[in-house]
């Protein structure tokens, strides 16, 4: 789930940076399988958008019948229009001069900043939490971490940052199929936890790797149902925070596309 979840993220994230260099069509192409995605949502828990299907102790219940069957085609599906984006954007003249050496970021600068995800990736810093840091089951899969190359500029320019993406898309699509092929045939989906979860006094930080980066949760506990102090460190805020690292002498549209390139949330900054 998380990792379908992560191709329908890149997929807004590819198809807005587009449409922020001038290009209409690929949002288009992008909202259309990303809605694919969401149907494999809505089959699981009814929802599409905000789904509340895992909890904690597990997920609220197992998959539903043929769940794989429709997974294993929407990613024979998906595979070959990877292919099909980076005819169309990847590779096209003017998004390139759009973005190639537009806004760079240097590893310094971005790991000074604390930027993580493809932000931090684009730069050539090869760190991934599912990698690095594992969680969940990550350490079972075989997957890349893919970094910027300065295949069409400087390393850690815009389209360093975008092609982050369409590689990673290209990556989870790998950790689905063996995620998919090693799934139990039985056994609880849903640990049995208290009604109210009284946490025992202390603190923890928590981070896993979000679509945008490092999302993490500070909590201090003090031994009541309820969080003494909780801080959640947003990737999407941080990213932004370089902004005018990077943005700082470009023209006006040029910054419209370095933007594009953080592929930041405002409801997630807003906060």
């Amino acid at each position: 789930m998380a990792e379908l979840q992560r191709i329908a993220s890149h997929l807004m994230a590819v198809g807005a940076h587009g449409l922020d260099a001038g290009g209409i069509t690929p949002i288009t192409y992008t909202f259309r399988d990303r809605e694919r995605i969401l149907d494999l949502f809505e089959y699981t828990c009814g929802a599409r958008l905000l789904y509340n299907y895992i909890w904690i102790g597990g997920v609220s219940h197992d998959l539903p019948p043929n769940f794989v069957q429709y997974a294993h085609e929407f990613l024979d599906y998906f595979e070959p229009k990877i292919t099909e984006y980076n005819r169309l954007l990847t590779y096209n003249k003017i998004f390139i001069e759009r973005t190639g050496d537009i806004g760079v970021l240097t590893p310094e600068v971005a790991i000074s900043y604390g930027a993580s995800g493809p932000v931090l990736r684009g730069s050539g810093v090869q760190w991934d939490l599912r990698r690095d840091d594992a969680y969940s089951i990550y350490d079972r899969f075989d997957f890349e971490v893919p970094v910027g190359q300065g295949e069409m500029g400087t390393v850690g320019d815009s389209w360093d940052r975008y092609f982050v993406r369409v590689r990673e898309m290209e990556e989870s699509v790998k950790i689905i199929r063996q995620a998919l092929d090693q799934l139990p045939e039985e056994g609880d989906v849903h640990a049995a936890v208290p009604k109210k979860i009284r946490p025992p006094e202390g603190s923890i930080y928590f981070r896993g790797e979000n679509p945008r980066g490092e999302l993490g949760y500070y909590i201090i506990s003090d031994g009541s149902p309820k969080p003494y102090r909780l801080k959640m460190r947003s990737p999407a805020f941080v990213n932004l925070s370089l902004i005018s690292e990077i943005a700082t002498g470009w023209m006006i549209a040029d910054i419209i596309a370095i933007l594009g390139s953080l592929d930041i949330v405002l409801g997630e900054i807003d906060r």
